[in-house]
């Protein structure tokens, strides 16, 4: 899917694809708590991030995938690296190639950004496999 597919907007491609990657209970419960001054947020996201960039051809859902997972764990946002873990997960990156991932953000971003990211990360998964 591209950004001009079926003359649909972006933000509606956008939509599309974070409830595909993120789950769309993620999705709805994000929009549901989003106040009147955060709705904007919420919005900018889904057309820039989920529609403008996401949807463009040039690579792979996984490989976006990958890509944030090291970016989220070299920034220490840990709450977004455990949402992108999830979504790698439903994008078919395994296990063992996000901690690959998180082992070169060691080397590149710092110890102990990838020893709290490899925490997130491995409570994230747990909760994944057992159906949480």
């Amino acid at each position: 899917m591209t950004v001009e597919d079926s003359g649909r907007s972006i933000y509606d491609q956008g939509m599309q694809m974070r409830r595909s990657v993120l789950g769309a209970e993620h999705v709805e419960r994000s929009l549901a708590r989003a106040s009147e001054f955060a709705r904007p947020m919420q919005e900018l996201v889904t057309e820039y991030c989920w529609g403008a960039v996401w949807c463009r051809p040039g690579l792979e859902r996984r490989d976006r995938s990958l890509i944030n997972v090291a970016m989220l764990a070299a920034l220490g946002r840990h709450h977004e690296l455990a949402v992108h873990v999830r979504g790698a997960l439903t994008n078919g990156v395994t296990v063992e190639q996000i901690q690959e991932v998180l082992l070169q953000s060691a080397i590149y971003a710092g110890v102990p950004a990838a020893m709290e990211a490899f925490r997130v990360a491995e409570e994230t998964i747990e909760k994944e496999q057992s159906g949480e």
